[in-house]
């Protein structure tokens, strides 16, 4: 209990070193490929959803158009990803992982696969699947609405 009476949540207290453990490992992952967290966030997303439009990778970020505008060029430089207008209209783009991109992110997905299955393993399938449960059920009450 607090001491205003109310329980204590400690969800946040438990959730935090997960997270934690998660994001140090991508962005040890990503330096080692000359990558920004950042960065490997925008791919992955890319990989998500293919064809996405700059400002939905905006919104999904959480930064300023001019923020993304750099990186995508920067990323579009590297090869990793692919800009593509819109059939009628040169100046609506849409942003693709490039062929370089999907297999950086086919590596970012297997080391994040073995890291959650490290922090995961106390679990046992019937746990994983309710704690996944659980998670979907709050993340569906909050406003980005993504599960």
């Amino acid at each position: 209990m607090t001491e205003s009476g109310t329980p204590r949540i400690r969800s946040l207290e438990l959730l935090r070193p997960i997270l934690h453990a998660q994001r140090k490992a991508a962005e040890e992952w990503s330096r080692g490929r000359g990558l920004t967290f950042e960065q490997a966030v925008v791919l992955g997303y890319l990989e998500q959803c293919p064809g996405a439009m700059q400002r939905d990778i905006v919104e999904m970020s959480q930064t300023t158009p001019s923020n993304i505008s750099l990186m995508l060029k920067t990323l579009e430089g590297r090869g990793l990803i692919e800009r593509r207008a819109e059939k009628g209209d040169a100046r609506s783009k849409r942003v693709y992982l490039a062929e370089d991109g999907l297999a950086l992110v086919a590596g970012l997905n297997a080391s994040m696969a073995e890291v959650d299955k490290a922090i995961f393993e106390p679990l046992d399938a019937a746990e994983m699947a309710t704690l996944e449960t659980l998670l979907a059920k709050v993340n569906g009450r909050l406003p980005h609405g993504r599960p």
